[in-house]
Formats: C-alpha cells, sequence, structure tokens
C-alpha cells in the first residue's frame, strides 16, 4: 500500500468517501484538542501558576509534541483501535461503515449536549467503530474481543489507578516537604507544575492523538483495498497532520473546562496540582505503553479526586464521578446505535 502524502491528497480529491472520512477524522481531532486538552493544564491554571492564554499554547504545543513522539516510540493505542473491529473483505463497504461511525459521533455528541449528557470523544469513537463493524458484520463477529477488553481495562485504570496514584503521589509530597518552609515549598511547586502541566498535555496528545491516528490510517487501507491495517507502518506524515490539528484545537481555548475540572471538583493548592498532574500523566504513560485506550478526562479527574482525598472524602465533588458513570451508561449504547443504524442507512444509500 502506497502511503505517502502525495497519494493520500490523490485519494481525497477522487474519493467523495475518502474526503468525508478525513474531514470528519480530522474535524474530531480538533474538537478533542479544544474540548479535551484543556483538562491537563486546569489544576495549572486555577492555582495561578500560568495564566490561561500562556497555558492553552503550551498545552497545544505539547499536545503536538506528545502525538509526533509517541506515535514513533510505541504506536500501540493506534493499532488497538485499527484492530478492534473487522469491518469484512469488501473495503468499499467498509470505507461506507467507517464514514459513518464518524457521522454517529458528531450526532451524538450534538444530542448529549442539547439533553446535558457528560461525554468522552474517545467513549464515542469505540463505540462507533463497534456499532459499525456490527452493522457491516451482521453481528458480532465484526469485533475483535481481544482488542476490546482493552476498553474494559481502560475504564478501572483511567478511574481507580488515576485516584489510588493521586492519592499516593500527594502522600508522599507531603510526607517529602513536611519540614520544608511553606514559602519555599509553594514557589518550587509553582514550577513543578508547569511541569507537570506540560507532562499531562503530552500524554493527553499521546492517548487521544493515537485513536484518530489510528482511525484515518484505517480509512487510507480501506481506500487502498486493503482490509486491515495489520503490520504496516504509520507514516510520519499522518503524525504531524494530526498532531498538527490537535494542537490547533487546544489552541482555540478552553476556559470553561479549565474552571469546571481545576476549580469546581476540588480547590487544589499548587502541590495538590501539581500530585495530580504527575499521576494523570504516569496512568497515561503506562495505559500508552500497553496499548489501552483510556479517557484522559476520567483519568485526570481521578486523580484530582484522588489527591482531594487525601484532606478528606468530603473535599470531593461526588457529582463528577455520577458524571463519569452517566458517561459511561450512556456513550456506549447510544452511540453504538446510532452508528449501527447510520451504517445500514448508508450501505443502502450508498
Amino acid at each position: 500500500m502506497e502511503t505517502t502524502f502525495l497519494a493520500f491528497w490523490n485519494q481525497v480529491t477522487s474519493s467523495p468517501s475518502m474526503a468525508l472520512t478525513t474531514l470528519l477524522t480530522l474535524g474530531v481531532i480538533f474538537v478533542n484538542g479544544w474540548t479535551d486538552a484543556p483538562n491537563a493544564i486546569a489544576t495549572c491554571v486555577t492555582t495561578r501558576c500560568l495564566r490561561a492564554r500562556t497555558a492553552i499554547w503550551m498545552s497545544a504545543f505539547f499536545n503536538f509534541l506528545g502525538v509526533f513522539i509517541m506515535t514513533q516510540i510505541n504506536s500501540a493505542v493506534a493499532s488497538t483501535i485499527s484492530n478492534m473491529v473487522d469491518f469484512g473483505s469488501s473495503t468499499q463497504e467498509a470505507q461506507i461503515a467507517l464514514c459513518a461511525a464518524l457521522f454517529s459521533i458528531v450526532i451524538y455528541s450534538v444530542a448529549a449536549s442539547i439533553f446535558g449528557i457528560p461525554t468522552s470523544e474517545s467513549h464515542s469513537l469505540i463505540a462507533g467503530l463497534s456499532g459499525a463493524a456490527i452493522a457491516i458484520q451482521h453481528g458480532i463477529g465484526g469485533i475483535n474481543g481481544a482488542e476490546w477488553v482493552k476498553v474494559i481495562y481502560g475504564l478501572v485504570l483511567s478511574l481507580i489507578l488515576g485516584f489510588v496514584l493521586g492519592f499516593v503521589v500527594c502522600k508522599a509530597i507531603i510526607i517529602l516537604c513536611r519540614n520544608v518552609e511553606r514559602r519555599l515549598a509553594d514557589r518550587f511547586f509553582a514550577g513543578a507544575q508547569i511541569a507537570g502541566a506540560a507532562a499531562m498535555s503530552f500524554m493527553h496528545g499521546a492517548q487521544d492523538g493515537q485513536k484518530f491516528i489510528g482511525v484515518l490510517f484505517l480509512g487510507i487501507a480501506f481506500s487502498n483495498g486493503q482490509s486491515s491495517v495489520s503490520g504496516m507502518l504509520i507514516p510520519i506524515w499522518l503524525m504531524l497532520l494530526c498532531s498538527t490539528v490537535m494542537g490547533l484545537g487546544t489552541s482555540v481555548g478552553g476556559e470553561k473546562i479549565i474552571k469546571s475540572v481545576g476549580m469546581d471538583m476540588v480547590k487544589l493548592e499548587r502541590y495538590q496540582g501539581f500530585s495530580a498532574d504527575v499521576a494523570g500523566a504516569l496512568c497515561l504513560l503506562a495505559s500508552s505503553l500497553f496499548g489501552i485506550p483510556v479517557s484522559t478526562t476520567h483519568t485526570k479527574t481521578s486523580a484530582i479526586m484522588g489527591v482531594g482525598a487525601v484532606k478528606r472524602l468530603s473535599a470531593i465533588n461526588f457529582g463528577v464521578v455520577k458524571d463519569m458513570m452517566l458517561t459511561w451508561i450512556f456513550t456506549f449504547p447510544g452511540c453504538g446505535l446510532i452508528s449501527f443504524v447510520m451504517a445500514k442507512i448508508f450501505m443502502f444509500l450508498f
């Protein structure tokens, strides 16, 4: 399969389905950078280590690096997304089903926002791909159970491991700094938290960027008559394209999300914000290395709750936990069903 940028551009300009796949994928990447990436810098801004606009630009840069560098080092997450479903041997139908899956994410996200249902682009993507695969294969034979089970691991990791690491890291910092003058410690953690926010931004790009690289790479394979991407290397230009779009999305803003994550859940001091960033980044790193797709939003918010639990459980806003559960309850069946229906409609029309 030819994977040069010129070959890709020729496919986009000559194939409506490839053009739609590319447009929808890059659109979702842009929105992900816009809505998810601010979680990475929320604590850094709300503890006044950086101004919001400065932090957003920093996050955009490290999101770019995270997608580009991590995909070259370890593209396990991209491989998991690409291989978790089987759209069958007909690459033309597979391309149509992939378009339906991406289109369902847009429909579900709009509907969820109208009804106030919390969403996760990561979970919507997984549900959309699964629903389309079931539709085109007329059953669960289109689901690769060995890869899909990693999604279940991801749900556990994002909630439990994020919480535990947040608690442990914060507790360790309290013990290590118990004899340090508060003014000096506060000054140190002001700088340390900037580094922590950069690490979280890098790992957000490494996780979420890879998910959508896997989808677009799958679309390119279908357009070339290949039914899978097993054993194929992701081209560098594709990494650059996706990382640039995510960085642009992040640069748009996200001040409301920063306030919601950094202030509404738990009121944090600088050492606590640093603890949450380190815990979240470590959890995302472990998930990325093992090819486990997780929600970066849920990972960061779980780490913040773990940090808050060090003082007292009442410091946590458990409404956030309810939102996470609602995301899981509604997103997988909801977006999956929409994708199933859209795939059937698309295949009938085209």
